[in-house]
């Protein structure tokens, strides 16, 4: 995280290549399929979101090279990217965004008066860019936490309504005595089948799945697109106090990182596979990566009983280590799931790179140490196999 250089290695931890940039990461980084590095930047430091976790400001795209074929910016005042990037199959990039709401607007909204840190929130919106030229790029798509709220402290104001009974809106008080970063949106992942993304909560401790299929009207409101609901959530999971439907006792996730689909021809394909940092867990503080079975139909649509929680009620496969205190990222991380079938573990903090088993023994590992750095913190690694064609210039 603090190097301007992304690093490809390969299984005997030989680094295979380089690329440079003038930006340290922010946070992510991709290998496409035509061999250039779609990568987050640490644009200039922006006076506004400094505080936020994982604050960038600009993506790159690096062709093999290293030359830079276009550096987007979306950083100013009022909004800055952050953490994560996902490019769709038809070359758009989706990004992650705060932005700027006063004290007024998010008292206006329902928020608890005294419960807004520095006089600002920032709520999180997702742009999807189109890329055009060397810094240019038409949003094409966008969809913001701040349209699909619902508060039950005041009902002279906006978004006034039953929590419960409204668990596809945000509740715009939920962990109210936290930062100006709310919500702190860390992952991004696309489902080209169902058209959906999936996003994760560090906050929130929850993955939240939303409709794409909407245009950027539908997804402002509560009707259209493929699930018929416009931008609401379609889909919660991890914290059923979110939305006051269980109490301590039913939260699964803390502060969890790195939501995403399992991919097609891998096990499990179509489940979700969470990093689950495990902060402030009732029985300690330990890490383990989880693989949920969501409960969506063929059509994409997500089932809930009546005043329930979404399920399932708990994960089909779990690691941890035999000592769970023994593996503990506080925060970063991320997991994949691998063609044959093990699973690909970053623990973030410590740089320690590890693949275990579907039995969870520990097949291979790697200590990510870089000359000259003293923090060797790692955002999230990919494995790629020998076959991708984004190796072909190897």
């Amino acid at each position: 995280m603090m190097s301007t250089q992304t690093f490809l290695i390969n299984s005997a931890g030989e680094t295979v290549h380089t690329w440079s940039s003038n930006y340290r990461p922010r946070l992510s980084v991709y290998l496409l399929e035509n061999g250039n590095l779609l990568r987050p930047g640490d644009l200039i430091p922006n006076p506004v979101f400094m505080m936020g976790g994982g604050n960038g400001g600009n993506v790159e795209i690096i062709d093999w090279n290293g030359t830079v074929l276009w550096d987007y910016e979306y950083s100013t005042d009022l909004y800055c990217l952050h953490h994560d990037v996902e490019i769709l199959p038809n070359g758009n990039i989706l990004m992650i965004a705060y932005e700027l709401k006063t004290e007024s607007e998010a008292i206006q909204a329902g928020r608890t008066p005294g419960t807004i840190p520095n006089g600002q929130l920032w709520p999180d919106h997702i742009i999807e860019v189109k890329p055009i030229g060397l810094n240019g790029g038409d949003i094409v798509w966008k969809w913001h936490v701040w349209d699909h709220l619902i508060q039950d402290f005041d009902p002279t104001k906006d978004n006034y309504g039953a929590v419960e009974d409204h668990p596809e809106l945000i509740d715009i008080n939920y962990r109210h005595n936290t930062a100006s970063d709310w919500i702190h949106t860390n992952s991004i992942d696309y489902n080209e089948e169902l058209d959906q993304i999936i996003l994760t909560s560090h906050v929130f401790s929850e993955l939240w799945i939303i409709d794409h299929s909407t245009t950027t009207e539908q997804a402002s409101g509560h009707t259209g697109g493929n699930s018929g609901k416009g931008g609401d959530l379609l889909y919660r999971w991890g914290n059923p106090q979110a939305y006051k439907r269980g109490n301590q006792e039913d939260q699964q996730l803390f502060g969890p990182h790195d939501a995403q689909w399992i991919e097609p021809g891998c096990p499990g394909e179509g489940n979700i596979l969470i990093f689950n940092n495990g902060l402030v867990r009732p029985d300690g503080s330990y890490s383990s990566v989880e693989e949920i079975i969501p409960p969506v139909d063929e059509y994409g649509n997500y089932n809930i009983a009546p005043g329930g929680a979404y399920g399932p009620d708990e994960p089909i496969w779990i690691y941890t280590a035999d000592n769970p205190t023994d593996f503990f990222s506080i925060n970063l991380a991320g997991a994949q799931r691998l063609i044959n079938g093990n699973t690909l573990i970053c623990n973030g903090p410590h740089g320690l790179f590890f693949e275990v088993t579907n039995n969870k023994q520990i097949v291979w590992e790697y200590l990510n140490t870089i000359p000259n750095m003293i923090d060797n913190h790692v955002f999230k690694i990919n494995r790629y196999e020998s076959n991708y064609p984004g190796l072909n210039n190897l």
